[in-house]
């Protein structure tokens, strides 16, 4: 069973994250980190990246992340070229993850842009991170040290929760650890529920053939 976890910039999906990942047999795909492992170890993806942003966009055979985030941050088009470069081999590097993690009790995938690039639809349940805006903008500027004019901008390019909360099965407001940790437990039984009625539908349909 694969378990989408998304949300907004500095919603706290990496703390909801750990929370589930001390719960039980459950195996953890961050998107973002493996999408910047494969811009260093894909060739492919830098040959791509490199056509399209130049040369200088990997200095020591290093991306310039910095660079590269100024520029399609501030372009709607170049970003669009950059996630056509890049989701679809971490498409394909998520599904090979996943046939290597089919003894865990469930698979949980975090990806900030799991609607935008249609990610969700590798999906069997789906749950959306929330924060209050003020709560959000504290997160980002104490981790990033960015301004808030450049926040966002990051936010702008994503979907609006609302958005996000009508296609998703669970929604986790993380505004504070203890009431997180309690949605967090609630949302893992249940996941184990469905993984029990997933495993015995399995089951019936392979006698049937």
């Amino acid at each position: 069973m694969i378990v989408g976890i998304t949300g907004g910039i500095g919603t706290g999906k990496s703390t909801v994250v750990k929370m589930f990942k001390k719960l039980g047999n459950i195996a953890i795909y961050i998107a973002d980190i493996e999408a910047k492992k494969l811009m260093h170890t894909s060739t492919s993806i830098k040959s791509k990246i490199i056509n399209e942003f130049g040369n200088h966009i990997y200095f020591d055979d290093k991306l310039q992340r910095n660079h590269l985030a100024n520029i399609v941050f501030t372009n709607k088009k170049k970003l669009e070229k950059l996630n056509a470069i890049v989701h679809p081999i971490v498409a394909e590097h998520f599904l090979d993850f996943v046939q290597k993690k089919n003894n865990k009790d469930y698979i949980l995938y975090e990806n900030a842009i799991l609607f935008e690039n249609k990610s969700n639809d590798f999906c069997d349940v789906i749950i959306t991170v929330t924060a209050p805006f003020s709560v959000r903008l504290q997160r980002i500027v104490a981790r990033d040290k960015s301004t808030e004019k450049e926040i966002l901008t990051r936010i702008d390019k994503q979907w609006n929760d609302t958005k996000k909360i009508i296609q998703s099965n669970y929604l986790i407001l993380n505004n504070s650890i203890k009431d997180t940790q309690e949605q967090v437990v609630k949302i893992h039984y249940q996941l184990m529920q469905k993984r029990l009625l997933f495993s015995k539908t399995s089951k019936k349909l392979s006698n049937k053939s």
